[in-house]
């Protein structure tokens, strides 16, 4: 039975001039007035009656071939999901722009690099590697660096990672080295994790992975946000300037806001809690102003360093250390804007090594020179059409033409009679034509040699650099390197596996070996594998490699926990939310229930989570408020507990009112130096203060004897 009319407004009445007067919804055939100024079509542009039913021959009878609007309509969606990326499937992109402290065309004719304070639209990519589109985000994996310059002489992709080094020295072992690391063919697991036989049978077989293992087991795979890691080029490649003479060059991107990483028990419990942490970071980051930036960094280098150099430079498993080739600074990006369809943007965003401009060229890195292969290859797989460059994502934003035509999604197509060249026509009839002067020239390089399937002997070194950067992390990190090995190992089922992989470990270093042997009860050290050639042992530590002896002294971007109970001093909240404001850090407020708090002047301090739905490994620091009835309360509630449990253990700065003594007490925790009273004179500031030093580093240090 139809329903009573509705009154309805002004503007609705207005829309039925412009829309259907009628809609049919749901089984009993209700009417009802819909209010819309906008008209929905199908694809084609034809308006549409009826989106709540299909064309049917009677009541009850069947479907009809005819209704196109119903087969459009699930034939897009039975299609809307393109293939994921093989590897880098789960990322998150922004919008920003480069811009170049200073013209650098002494060593480069790019015209990104031509001009000072000139900013370059940019949209950058971060990713996982291992897991799938659904994946969480705090998986112990490389992370994706993948920077799109639209330049005004074309796109330059500098797609990289936040580690300069990879595991493989020849492409042809990239499908092995995937294959390994996904979940295995039979099970389909693990997901998101190199913690499996495959893939440790395979590093532990490929002794050139070792060096970019100790990166992986390090904290550097397992970034607080996407905001305070490093990215890299990896690669080495040219610059050309304009009168042809060439310089090697290796990109460093450097975080502004410094390097910071979690612990492995918080990456554990943060994938649990908030499995799209780094997304939420960048997005929340970016809408608050507080807009992520890097500076570009670039080692530049000549032939006479590159033949001096201890390692070849053209091994994608080797460093240049930055004592020894300073990173100089030349520009800086800023991402000032997300995105406002994520699977036109991130999703379709296509990024190809082969991407460069004039003045930027490649080396004969074989990794890159097999990049440059696959890249492209995969862009016609996943988007389905070589005209992925009409994707609004990929397109150049500088002029540009070409006799391409025709294929699938071909949205643009030469105007007029000529489609190829060299032609006769003369005037606009003619079409485009190459420009020597301007157009992108490949450094005369010379080569030659015999062809062959082979291994260059100056890439054998495979244990020096690995060596080096364990020796460069302070006691801490390389005791988080024991655990991730220990911990990695022991998903390992095949006895072999482990001690094979152990026994590389001894041509790195000793004690390290020794204590991922220990951790995985090894009755005795297996003897060491036999290097192809002998590590060295004379290579300096490098300051740079680690995090924590580059720590920022900086509180900025960085979160705070506030868990308030009723009852709290409204004047303590104040004065913790003015100390975090002045520390560039932003507040969360978490309660017993998501309406909020009462506070002791009467008024309802609003939640932003609920107790339970922000634990503690969300924040860089947290404080409790709490008066001591409060606190009594919060101490019957487990997750209030493991809130302060887990704040304390992960090292992090506490602050609190003495009235939270019960929950501590509760908690099993006992306050040391790293707790401040935020309640007492000067207090909150005192606690935005510490907090520069990111976490209380003695609390996380091993015990000893």
């Amino acid at each position: 039975m139809a329903t009573k009319p509705r009154a309805v407004s002004k503007r609705a009445a207005k829309s039925r001039q412009k829309t259907p007067p009628d809609t049919k919804i749901g089984n009993g055939g209700e009417t009802h007035q819909l209010a819309t100024d906008t008209v929905l079509t199908t694809q084609q542009g034809t308006p549409v009656a009826d989106d709540q039913n299909t064309l049917r021959l009677g009541e009850r009878g069947p479907a009809l071939l005819e209704d196109f609007h119903f087969r459009e309509k699930i034939f897009h969606f039975d299609h809307e999901r393109i293939p994921e990326r093989v590897v880098h499937a789960r990322g998150y992109g922004a919008h920003g722009y480069f811009e170049t402290y200073r013209p650098l065309t002494e060593l480069t004719r790019a015209d990104v690099f031509a001009r000072g304070g000139e900013r370059t639209p940019a949209f950058v990519r971060f990713s996982t590697v291992a897991g799938s589109k659904g994946s969480f985000d705090l998986a112990r994996d490389v992370r994706g660096f993948a920077v799109k310059l639209y330049t005004q002489e074309g796109n330059w992709d500098l797609v990289g990672n936040n580690i300069p080094v990879f595991f493989i020295q020849d492409p042809i072992k990239f499908p092995d080295m995937v294959h390994a690391v996904k979940p295995e063919p039979d099970r389909a697991f693990p997901q998101a994790q190199s913690a499996h036989d495959n893939f440790w049978d395979f590093v532990s077989l490929m002794p050139e992975s070792t060096h970019m293992l100790m990166w992986v087991m390090s904290d550097r795979a397992i970034p607080r946000s996407f905001r305070f890691m490093e990215g890299f080029g990896v690669h080495t490649f040219r610059f050309v300037n304009a009168k042809g003479k060439s310089r090697f060059v290796k990109f460093h991107w450097k975080p502004e806001a410094g390097m910071q990483s979690v612990l492995w028990d918080e990456a554990v419990k943060i994938n649990g809690a908030d499995p799209d942490f780094h997304r939420r970071d960048l997005w929340d980051a970016i809408g608050q102003g507080d807009f992520p930036s890097w500076e570009l960094g670039i080692q530049v280098f000549d032939d006479d360093f590159a033949d001096r150099f201890d390692f070849d430079i053209l091994d994608p498993t080797k460093i240049i250390p930055e004592e020894i080739v300073p990173v100089e600074r030349v520009g800086r990006l800023v991402l000032d804007r997300v995105v406002d369809n994520f699977f036109a943007e991130t999703e379709q965003v296509a990024f190809c090594t082969q991407n460069i401009v004039p003045g930027i060229d490649f080396t004969n890195d074989p990794l890159l020179q097999g990049r440059n292969f696959s890249y492209l290859d995969t862009q016609l797989k996943r988007l389905g059409s070589p005209n992925f460059t009409h994707i609004p994502i990929n397109a150049p934003k500088c002029p540009f033409a070409s006799f391409q035509q025709d294929g699938h999604m071909a949205m643009r197509n030469p105007v007029g009679r000529v489609n190829y060249e060299p032609n006769s026509w003369e005037g606009a009839d003619r079409g485009p034509r190459e420009d020597p002067v301007r157009g992108f020239t490949s450094y005369a390089a010379e080569e030659g040699g015999a062809k062959r399937r082979l291994r260059p002997s100056s890439f054998a070194d495979h244990y020096s650099q690995a060596r080096q950067f364990y020796r460069s992390q302070q006691p801490l990190e390389q005791q988080h390197i024991i655990e991730a090995f220990t911990f990695e190992l022991s998903k390992v089922e095949t006895p072999a596996i482990r001690e094979r992989m152990v026994a590389n470990l001894r041509n790195v270093d000793e004690d390290l070996a020794r204590g991922v042997a220990d951790g995985l009860g090894l009755p005795q050290l297996p003897a060491p594998s036999a290097p192809a050639v002998e590590p060295r042992d004379d290579l300096a530590a490098s300051p740079a490699l680690s995090i924590l002896a580059n720590a920022p002294d900086s509180f900025a971007g960085r979160k705070i926990g506030l868990l308030v109970a009723d009852g709290a001093s409204a004047a303590a909240v104040a004065a913790v939310q003015r100390a975090a404001k002045a520390e560039g850090a932003v507040v969360e407020v978490i309660a017993a229930t998501i309406t909020g708090a009462t506070l002791d002047d009467g008024q309802l301090l609003p939640a932003d989570q609920k107790l339970g739905g922000g634990p503690s490994v969300l924040y860089d620091a947290v404080v409790v408020l709490a008066t001591e009835p409060g606190a009594e309360l919060l101490a019957t509630q487990p997750p209030a507990k493991e809130f302060v449990t887990h704040a304390h253990v992960h090292g992090k700065f506490v602050g609190y009112t003495p009235g939270a003594a019960p929950l501590f007490d509760a908690a099993g925790v006992v306050p040391d130096d790293g707790y401040v009273d935020v309640q007492r004179r000067g207090g909150a500031k005192q606690f935005g203060a510490v907090c520069r030093s990111l976490r209380h580093w003695p609390r996380l240090v091993p015990p000893t004897g």
